[in-house]
């Protein structure tokens, strides 16, 4: 019998999604079923969750969940069996996140989650319960703290920088004891620290590269939790995420003009058409595909966008985030028509486009638990130019002396992660595109680096496994 793991997300693509737990969340089911593993997803019941799911069917039907009747449905969503918990009085809203009562209505996840895995739908008991960032992390605290039976559980980390805290006084409507109010339960500073709890009283933590696993253990990076992780060290690992290679696939992409991986002139072509950029086919041309936040390094890449115009390059961009940085990012497009292209919100096919059609990829993060962007870019043969931090310090192997001498570079870092760095390295990475032979090189090794799911889920099952006897 497969392993059974019940995988507790907030979103799941293609359903629903605000960020890269979305895409890892329904990437992993239909990877580890390779690894004869049996995940199933549970997640609200969202507007859009609701208009996309087929074959619902009652499993457990749940009188009170704060604040009134619920149900969890068993469904598919293609090829994908997951749970959904119907609760209008909770999830019947268009927005994700960012409501007043977020507590309740991300406790009740975890709380559905511990019934599930203490065996309240029969055809379902997981042997494994894993917990996805701060809105499934209460899971692994009810599951403690509920006593008897109870599967192993893991806790994964995406972005430290999200942890979910609420008041102190919601701790008996949220279900949980006045004894797991103390360091060694759900208390983080005065408040109900719903990360905290699950990366306290989880029998695994993961995040989502090696790298970031180490460095959420320093002040530096570790966002106010760095001594509990270094204290939880010996149960703490980092698996890197990988991207599905059937939606991101350069040789048959829907979205663009022609593939990717040996045709990508008539895609930059169009990709300068798009963003109304001068057809220069001699130009080197930097993507951008981001959130545009102080995380991402978007400031940093505003501040040194004169530098990386003297340098050579034109700039295509695609994001929506803060509005300061939105501007200057339309003030720079306004005063270098030709030159700085941007397109604010999202555009899925913009974003395929980009990795299809731009010579560089440029992501300045000032942290990055993991990172898609830059896998995508590897698999599509745009070379990644990346801060030295996280997953991309893991994934990009930087084109220095020794790894150009060697054949082995992917694409560029640098570091610290400023304005400054990242001139140097844009200028260094046009310095390489005028060399054809070796920015060949660079591009056919990124193309053959490992970027999907096999390996990770791999040592998912592996944990699963050594975790659930």
């Amino acid at each position: 019998m497969p392993l059974r793991v019940l995988s507790v997300v907030s979103e799941l693509f293609p359903l629903v999604k605000t960020g890269g737990l979305a895409d890892v969340a329904g990437a992993l089911p239909p990877a580890l079923a390779a690894e004869d593993v049996a995940m199933r997803p549970l997640l609200p019941l969202y507007p859009a969750v609701a208009a996309a799911i087929i074959g619902a069917a009652p499993a457990w039907d749940l009188p009170d969940l704060f604040g009134g009747p619920a149900r969890v449905l068993a469904a598919r969503a293609g090829s994908l069996d997951l749970f959904a918990i119907e609760a209008p009085h909770l999830y019947a809203r268009d927005a994700l996140y960012g409501h007043d009562d977020d507590a309740q209505r991300f406790a009740a996840l975890g709380a559905v989650a511990a019934g599930i895995g203490r065996g309240a739908i029969a055809g379902f008991v997981p042997d494994v319960v894993h917990a996805h960032d701060w809105q499934g992390a209460l899971a692994p605290a009810y599951l403690h703290y509920g006593g008897g039976r109870r599967p192993a559980t893991v806790m994964t980390v995406h972005n430290l920088a999200y942890q979910g805290q609420f008041p102190a006084g919601l701790l008996a409507a949220l279900g949980l004891p006045a004894s797991s109010f103390a360091i060694e339960g759900v208390e983080y500073y005065g408040a109900i620290g719903f990360l905290k709890a699950g990366l306290r009283l989880a029998d695994w933590i993961t995040t989502v590269s090696p790298t970031y696993a180490a460095e959420i253990q320093t002040p530096a990076f570790g966002m106010g939790l760095d001594g509990l992780l270094r204290a939880r060290a010996a149960v703490l690992s980092g698996i890197r995420n990988g991207i599905d290679t059937d939606v991101w696939n350069p040789a048959n992409d829907a979205h663009l003009p022609a593939r990717a991986d040996t045709e990508r002139p008539r895609n930059k072509a169009a990709l300068q058409a798009a963003l109304r950029l001068t057809a220069d086919p001699d130009a080197c041309l930097s993507g951008v595909i981001s959130r545009l936040t102080w995380q991402k390094g978007m400031d940093i890449l505003a501040d040194a966008l004169p530098a990386l115009l003297a340098a050579g390059t034109q700039l295509a961009l695609l994001g929506a985030g803060d509005t300061p940085i939105e501007a200057e990012l339309a003030r720079a497009a306004a005063a270098h028509p030709g030159r700085v292209g941007v397109r604010f919100g999202y555009d899925e096919g913009l974003a395929h486009l980009i990795q299809g059609g731009a010579d560089a990829l440029l992501v300045p993060s000032r942290f990055e638990p993991c990172g898609l962007t830059q896998l995508c870019a590897l698999h599509y043969g745009a070379v990644p130019v990346v801060a030295r931090v996280g997953g991309l310090a893991d994934t990009v192997i930087d084109a220095n002396e020794a790894a150009l001498a060697a054949g082995v570079a992917t694409g560029v870092q640098f570091a610290p992660v400023d304005a400054a760095a990242l001139a140097a390295a844009v200028a260094r990475t046009v310095a390489l595109w005028h060399d054809a032979a070796t920015w060949e090189t660079i591009r056919a090794n990124g193309m053959l680096a490992e970027v999907d799911w096999q390996r990770p889920a791999a040592l998912y099952a592996a944990l699963y496994r050594s975790l659930a006897v």
